[in-house]
């Protein structure tokens, strides 16, 4: 079932990334622990905010965990969203809802001849829930999210959804687990204006690798599969001639490759207080500056447990002169007391 599910993703999609589709803010992260790890990360399967991006990790123990998430991303643009599971019982398994919302900020509005009419604001939300299955006498899971898509830019409204469909090898007993996600497949039914734009589609593959003798857990990350050119020149890399002649960026096979990539590293992942390190190469190839070290790509965080209670904190840079952060709560409800 799960490869013709691919093969129709596939086909759905169109040769379009980044900025040129609707409902972008669903491929940014609101997981603290994830933005650390390098963004995209695919295997984290104790953290209740993974299900928003891979639903194939819903399980029992995320019974009763609730998260909220807050991103300072850039100038007066928040982030956030709020997440919950629950067992239902042990033979249906465990549901997941989630909502995520965007704020662009006050924006000042002017008619044709530059006379401001006023300001207005803008933002984007989802609301979903998700299933996962475990495959009888396996360590494979599968799972699904709906979403529903709302999108608002002063008086003009937009409407869509949207479905992630997951596989999830994972087990207690074994160092390693893989994943293979196809996220965003959806349709806006209701488009701001006569024309129907495509939402923010992607294919990914990720793997988790835990040491044996060493306290750290490796995450790969391979995304945009349904595209392979994703590459786009960066201004900064522009070459100039004696004659003036600029020419841009080439991007060779190697080059456009990697962008694919984001690697994390968890130190301590399992102890109540670990450290966090990522890298997402096409964050870092599309805001490299030639004359200044931007640090583009790198992300770090920390995860502290308090009881019931669990803080993680993540840095990274979206933008090469900006930072961001992004902060979660973790609540477990099955404990009493803090």
């Amino acid at each position: 079932m799960f490869p013709i599910l691919l093969l129709l993703g596939f086909h759905l999609a169109s040769a379009q990334v980044g900025g040129e589709r609707i409902y972008n803010f669903l491929n940014i992260t609101t997981s603290a622990a994830q933005a650390a790890l390098g963004g995209e990360t695919l295997t984290i399967s104790d953290d209740v905010n993974q299900p928003l991006w891979n639903p194939a990790t819903i399980s029992r123990y995320m019974d009763n965990q609730a998260a909220v998430s807050y991103v300072n991303y850039l100038t007066d643009v928040n982030i956030g969203s709020a997440t919950f599971a629950h067992l239902i019982n042990r033979r249906f398994g465990t549901l997941h809802g989630g909502i995520q919302y965007i704020d662009y900020g006050e924006f000042i509005g002017a008619d044709e001849d530059g006379v401001e009419t006023g300001d207005f604001g803008a933002r984007d939300l989802a609301i979903s829930i998700g299933y996962a299955y475990n495959i009888r006498y396996s360590d494979f899971y599968v799972g699904a999210n709906l979403k529903f898509l709302s999108s608002k830019i002063e008086n003009y409204n937009s409407q869509g959804a949207a479905m992630d469909l997951g596989i999830y090898y994972f087990s207690d007993f074994r160092p390693y687990s893989f994943t293979a996600v196809i996220r965003n497949l959806g349709y806006q039914f209701s488009p701001y204006d006569e024309k129907r734009e495509d939402i923010a589609f992607d294919v990914a593959v990720g793997a988790s690798y835990k040491l044996e003798d060493v306290p750290i857990k490796w995450h790969l990350t391979i995304s945009s599969l349904q595209q392979w050119n994703i590459a786009v020149p960066n201004p900064s890399n522009d070459e100039t001639d004696l004659d003036g002649n600029t020419s841009p960026e080439d991007i060779n096979f190697l080059d456009n490759a990697i962008r694919h990539f984001a690697i994390g590293a968890e130190f301590f992942p399992d102890k109540k207080f670990n450290l966090r390190l990522g890298y997402n190469f096409r964050r870092a190839a599309e805001l490299k500056l030639s004359e200044t070290r931007t640090f583009a790509g790198i992300s770090a965080g920390f995860g502290l447990k308090m009881g019931r209670l669990k803080l993680d904190y993540a840095f990274t840079k979206y933008h090469p002169v900006d930072n961001s952060s992004t902060f979660t709560l973790y609540i477990d409800l099955t404990r009493k007391g803090f």
